[in-house]
């Protein structure tokens, strides 16, 4: 049998502030929604804007660089995979439904004035994206599961007052 593909790309901007939690063992998760918006022409000739909010859930270091970088208003660039999760309420006795976007790989865009914190000069990027119950990695940086990437274009902090050139740069 076949096997199915669940990859989601979103481009937006956060609608408030993240909200982190940590789990009783210590794993660190952030909560936050992404707004995108399509943008068409109608018969009318008359463009019309649609948004769209997404909700997004990031786990353990991915989580960390949210709580330090991304606040309301910042633009990003998301990777991850749709999941839907379902719970009986406990007042009604109904059964619930969420979906939500698990993010592997987040990228900070935009400059220091438009949402990103001066200190964020790229992305993080995970291989693989954990579940609510299946924590990836418990402890911290770890090179084998995690990379940093920077996208030096477009975010990267000018150190031209500090004597750092282009030649000092590795990559």
């Amino acid at each position: 049998m076949a096997r199915g593909v669940n990859k989601v790309i979103l481009v937006g901007n956060v609608g408030k502030d993240p909200e982190i939690r940590a789990t009783q063992g210590g794993m660190q998760i952030a909560s936050f929604a992404l707004a995108t918006t399509d943008r068409t022409k109608g018969q009318d000739g008359q463009w019309t804007d649609k948004t769209e909010w997404h909700n997004l859930v990031a786990f353990q270091r991915t989580a960390e660089i949210v709580r330090d970088y991304v606040k309301k208003g910042s633009q990003i660039y998301v990777e991850g995979k749709i999941q839907t999760r379902s719970w009986d309420d406990k007042e009604s006795g109904q059964k619930k439904y969420k979906t939500e976007i698990l993010v592997n790989d987040l990228q900070l865009l935009g400059g220091r004035g438009e949402g990103a914190s001066s200190g964020a000069s790229g992305g993080y990027s995970r291989e693989s994206a954990s579940g609510y119950s299946q924590p990836q990695n418990s402890g911290g940086y770890s090179k084998a599961s995690n990379t940093a990437t920077f996208d030096r274009q477009s975010s990267a902090p000018d150190f031209g007052d500090q004597g750092i050139t282009d030649d000092d740069i590795p990559f």
